[in-house]
């Protein structure tokens, strides 16, 4: 079935902000998808639908048939006067024996779908995960991918939601179709009219509940997704170690759960729309299904009177009708509740058929060679949402082997420039060329091998401290050279400190006995990691702000030693790192406004200059009489 584009990438609204993307795939088609994912994860799934579909449908009309023997057996031993309820007996154990068999397997079938669906969502929530994962950075910083990907969540959020969900409805589906197609065989015999009136009942009933399915997505399921990101928000900053202290020290709390209560009241403000819908739903239901009653019952006892049908004929064209009934009710609420699900794997759909970019035709980052040289070429940056570039017209040169200095207030626009210079960012106009090609020429993946970063937030992961430091599997981990780059980067002392050295597991999330480090000590890490990924080219984006300006120069200095003649850059809106530095970039505004070595700008008593002279004072080691050296 062809796909119905309906909100593409980057589509905006009338009021220019991105919209939600949002394909309409189809029942039919995801119906394919699901299955495509059972036969992938459970296979066996698709024949136990059929068994247990079949032992479900037994147990809705099995009294029926039992209840229609009984009573005929009954009118024949009292026609006969006879008093012998052996056969009665016999028929009972016959039917318990049934009912017994259809039960254990309905059971067991039951719990054993129940579980292989749930682990197959697992196995899809794991596809997603890895999606996003997978996602360009700058694409998770854009509120509109983010909803699309809280939609997405909505969908695998649950068993009787989104993707699981259309299993569990496939599966009772199955078994109302069996019985629809037994009672109705048996029904219609009698009189057609009963089959008429039930179906007509039932298709009021299912058109209220389309009604109220499309009016709960639109106005709860979508609408308060947003509301449900923020909820998540505000979640976890309640229960995030991170942010205990400020919350203490600043005495946050009433502030935050006002914040929460504001986000609780627009959801439940959303909520009470859904359960309006629902209640018109429930109100046209009970309407139907009393007029359908009244109906059944008047033609059934009028067959009656009019002795065309016997007392036994009569209890099982009653419970007949019944199941029939209740198997077309539930049919429609089922089929109801599959669209529904099916609408929200349309949301978990689109996300993992988001088109990120396109890397076909993308060049080998082989055919660079061993040296790098990037030249940014009149780039200009904009972020989403803002109203002016936050780099403008830039143009450098960065040649293989050099150290460069990026320096500036905060707000300058360091930062952003390093983004674009390891394609977290790609530029809004301009180019960035390496050796001559432009950087969006090549897979993310293989570009981002050229770079080793270290950035100004240092991000533990409950891994043990080598994985840490390797960022790879156990199996992929030398141990021995985490080791080695863990001593380079001052960790002896703390190594000393743990039991279990570079197997101490980090961070208490997954484990009772994981340590955490200080925020020396994780900057210490991060140049570990630095080190051991042994790229061409280091960046260093203000790793040290939290250390004083010449604990931050000692730490520069050291780690220049490391480096074994890579390239680098250095990120500081402090100049500590300017002196061994073979040139600087002063930005401004977005701009760079200076640009040459550090004693070309002192020369030039410009900008840099004075911002150097007021930080100087740091920078200068005196001998302990007053004195500097």
């Amino acid at each position: 079935m062809k796909k119905n584009k309906t909100v593409l990438l980057g589509e905006r609204d009338e009021n220019g902000k991105l919209k939600v993307p949002h394909t309409c795939y189809g029942l039919l088609s995801n119906l394919k998808y699901v299955f495509e994912k059972i036969r992938k994860y459970k296979p066996f799934l698709i024949p136990m639908f059929l068994f247990g579909a079949v032992t479900q449908s037994v147990l809705r009309y099995l009294w029926s048939y039992i209840g229609k023997f009984l009573v005929d057996l009954i009118e024949a031993q009292a026609l006969h006067n006879s008093t012998d309820i052996l056969p009665l007996v016999q028929m009972l154990g016959v039917a318990a024996v049934i009912e017994i068999i259809a039960i254990g397997g309905a059971v067991i079938v039951s719990n054993r779908l129940s579980f292989s669906m749930t682990l197959v969502r697992f196995m899809v929530i794991t596809e997603k995960n890895d999606k996003l994962l997978s996602m360009n950075y700058q694409m998770l910083e854009q509120p509109h991918i983010l909803d699309l990907y809280q939609r997405a969540g909505n969908s695998l959020g649950g068993n009787w939601q989104g993707f699981e969900g259309m299993m569990n409805r496939i599966y009772y589906i199955m078994a109302q179709v069996v019985t629809l197609i037994v009672t109705a065989s048996t029904i219609v015999v009698l009189d057609p009219r009963l089959i008429l009136v039930l179906t007509v009942a039932m298709l009021i009933n299912y058109g209220s509940q389309q009604w109220s399915i499309k009016d709960d997505k639109k106005h709860f399921w979508d609408a308060a997704s947003p509301t449900r990101r923020k909820m998540q928000y505000m979640e976890r900053c309640t229960q995030d170690f991170d942010y205990a202290k400020d919350i203490r020290l600043f005495s946050l709390k009433p502030w935050l759960l006002r914040k929460q209560k504001d986000i609780l009241a627009d959801y439940r403000s959303k909520y009470q729309k859904s359960r309006n819908f629902w209640l018109r739903h429930s109100w046209i239901y009970s309407s139907t299904s009393l007029i359908a009653s009244s109906v059944m019952y008047y033609i059934l006892i009028t067959q009656v009177l009019h002795e065309s049908v016997s007392i036994g004929n009569f209890t099982l064209y009653l419970g007949l009708c019944g199941a029939f009934s209740q198997a077309l009710s539930d049919f429609y609420d089922n089929f109801g509740q599959l669209q529904f699900s099916s609408n929200m794997v349309d949301d978990l759909r689109t996300l993992m058929d988001l088109e990120t970019e396109d890397e076909k035709d993308c060049l080998d980052i082989g055919l660079l060679g061993d040296t790098y040289n990037f030249e940014f070429k009149d780039v200009c940056f904009r972020y989403e949402g803002a109203k002016e570039d936050t780099i403008r017209h830039l143009n450098l040169t960065f040649p293989a082997g050099q150290r460069l200095a990026v320096v500036g207030l905060n707000g300058a626009g360091k930062t952003t420039f390093i983004k674009l210079l390891l394609r977290l960012y790609d530029v809004t106009s301009g180019e960035i060329l390496v050796n001559g090609y432009d950087i969006r020429r090549f897979r993310r993946k293989e570009y981002y091998t050229l770079f080793a970063p270290v950035f100004q937030n240092v991000e533990l992961f409950a891994f043990p401290l080598a994985e840490n430091v390797s960022m790879k599997e156990p199996e992929q981990t030398d141990r021995e050279r985490a080791l080695k780059c863990l001593l380079r980067a001052g960790m002896e002392e703390k190594l000393q400190s743990l039991e279990k050295g570079i197997d101490t597991e980090i961070l208490k999330v997954l484990y009772e006995d994981g340590v955490d480090l200080s925020g020396g000590e994780k900057q210490k890490l991060a140049l570990a990691r630095a080190l051991y990924k042994d790229s061409p080219i280091i960046v260093l984006d203000e790793p040290t702000a939290a250390l004083d300006a010449l604990a931050e120069y000692e730490l520069y200095q050291n780690f220049d030693k490391m480096m074994e003649g890579k390239s680098a850059v250095y990120i500081s809106h402090r100049l500590s790192s300017t002196r061994f530095c073979d040139r600087v970039a002063m930005f401004m505004n977005g701009q760079i406004v200076e640009y040459g070595t550090h004693e070309e700008l002192l020369a030039k008593q410009g900008e840099y200059a004075r911002m150097f002279e007021v930080q100087a004072q740091y920078y200068e080691e005196n001998d302990g009489e007053g004195n500097t050296p």
